[in-house]
């Protein structure tokens, strides 16, 4: 049973009716789900994974108000729910701390990731790093009567269209300068190493470009190709990236593999209509995406990001 299963179904068998027994009068300002970090919340956890972080258990958020009027009996009757579920034993462990699971406050899941408020403006929103984005709005609300921590949530989701524009644009644009053009000539000029570090990060970029493409948050690193294979648009090309992570440095084999991504993006651009551009070179496409930006501060500003 994965993470997210477990987590619903322990809710469902003891936390719902502990919330219900005990906290009838309480329970319509009481949110409860698994989100944030961990490959679990994801949807990603395995056998490997259940080595650390991996037990029975939910999170419950509560406003400020509520936490300081409730809060600690929550956290006590938390506590005494089942240390054992489907065979899965809950660990020894805080509930509050560096274990994310447990009774927390909205705002202390969320300023985590965005700090005392949701984004207001292009500058902030670019400060967030998508991997945090994604952490913030993945997983699964179980129960949300009051409707604050999904409010957030979704107010996190409806990223502003001139953000995911630019940093579509800067995307593109390093993928032509390290795919396209810098790869082929490191090897010419026998930097490996040098061309080895273009070659991982046109297929971070080119990962990053797929999930942007599908108005999607990347997650960090170790889930990007992962994730990536779920996507609906480009999401296959997780594996020829793959491929290209893995080969030899060898450019007969792998810039064949690095222009078919770049046509592949290049297509979705223009079918998305940001960008007429003919051929497959990507650094003008980076550019008429940029035209598409409303706020002329951002549109005129530096493309790379």
């Amino acid at each position: 049973m994965k993470g997210l299963e477990l987590a619903q179904a322990y809710y469902q068998q003891y936390g719902r009716p502990m919330l219900e027994a005990e906290f009838g009068d309480m329970i319509h300002r009481i949110a409860a789900g698994l989100c944030g970090h961990g490959s679990e919340c994801f949807g990603f956890d395995d056998e490997i994974s259940r080595d650390h972080d991996f037990e029975p258990g939910f999170c419950l958020w509560l406003t400020d108000e509520d936490e300081r009027e409730f809060g600690f009996r929550l956290f006590r009757a938390y506590g005494r729910l089942p240390r054992e579920f489907e065979g899965v034993r809950m660990e020894n462990k805080s509930l509050f701390g560096s274990d994310f699971k447990g009774v927390h406050t909205i705002r202390q899941f969320y300023s985590f990731y965005i700090g005392d408020h949701v984004p207001e403006t292009n500058a902030e929103w670019l400060a967030i790093p998508d991997f945090y984005l994604a952490e913030a709005t993945n997983g699964q609300v179980f129960d949300d009567p009051l409707g604050e921590f999904t409010r957030i949530r979704q107010a996190l989701l409806d990223r502003p269209e001139d953000v995911r524009l630019k940093k579509l644009g800067s995307c593109v644009f390093s993928m032509a300068q390290l795919g396209q053009y810098n790869y082929a000539r490191c090897l010419k000029h026998g930097e490996r190493a040098a061309a080895a570090t273009a070659l991982a990060d046109f297929c971070r970029q080119t990962a990053q470009a797929v999930y942007l493409l599908n108005r999607a948050y990347a997650p960090y690193y170790k889930w990007l190709y992962r994730g990536m294979k779920a996507l609906p648009l480009l999401g296959d090309r997780a594996e020829v990236l793959e491929r290209l992570l893995t080969a030899p440095l060898d450019a007969d084999t792998n810039l064949p593999l690095i222009e078919c991504l770049a046509a592949d993006v290049a297509a979705a651009l223009r079918r998305q209509g940001l960008a007429d551009c003919a051929g497959d070179y990507l650094e003008p496409y980076a550019y008429a995406i940029g035209g598409h930006i409303a706020d002329s501060a951002l549109r005129n500003s530096p493309v790379m990001l």
